[in-house]
């Protein structure tokens, strides 16, 4: 596959999505790539189309191979190292670590042009690299361009209480603090809400005061 470097935000994201599938952060839920079929619809949802799935049928389409329970094995054993390069004390262990995913399948950049027809810099994976493989140069590169464009304050751990997830903030403003918005946002606005509106707890001796 082709890796783009100048859309570093697919490679970065990939990182924290990757990190906050393990039952340490989904504590309710469990782990969330269980199965092969768990980790095809993580991949598809993201749209990522990787070498190491192109051979083979996925129902009954010559375009795609399922994981195997070995790729399910390996990825989550990378999404530790991902989650460790996230959260690195300083932009030198951040680039060192992501160095080190880029390089699992990552080969020199290549210039090519895009669908538009505009040349762009790619990182191409090695031929035979294993979908870990893979997947681990796609966040090394994203995590190493947002170093570069963002700066490594964009590393961050969610602020939502007792959660553990962590993200990679790649919006305009820089104003993320939740690792999933639409769940932990969500849960902490209604947790807030609700503490807002909650009547006083009378005791007795409030029944017997005197205005």
């Amino acid at each position: 596959m082709r890796i783009s470097i100048t859309d570093y935000a697919v490679g970065a994201a990939l990182a924290g999505d990757l990190a906050n599938t393990s039952p340490t952060v989904r504590t309710m839920a469990g782990e969330a790539l269980p199965t092969p079929e768990a980790l095809s619809r993580f991949l598809a949802e993201r749209g990522l189309r990787l070498d190491a799935l192109a051979d083979g049928q996925v129902d009954g389409r010559a375009d795609g191979r399922l994981p195997t329970g070995d790729d399910v094995r390996e990825v989550q054993l990378l999404r530790r190292e991902a989650r460790g390069v996230v959260e690195t004390e300083t932009e030198e262990q951040a680039v060192a670590g992501a160095a080190v995913l880029a390089g699992r399948a990552g080969l020199s950049p290549v210039l090519d042009r895009d669908a538009g027809g505009r040349w762009q810099w790619y990182v191409p994976t090695a031929p035979g690299a294993s979908l870990a493989e893979e997947l681990a140069a796609v966040i090394g590169v994203g995590l190493l361009g947002a170093v570069r464009a963002l700066g490594h304050g964009r590393f961050r751990a969610c602020v939502a209480p007792g959660c553990r997830g962590v993200f990679v903030d790649t919006s305009r403003g820089g104003r993320r603090v939740y690792c999933m918005p639409e769940l932990c946002g969500n849960r902490l606005n209604v947790a807030n809400h609700r503490a807002r509106n909650r009547l006083p707890v009378r005791t007795e001796g409030d029944l017997h005061a005197r205005p």
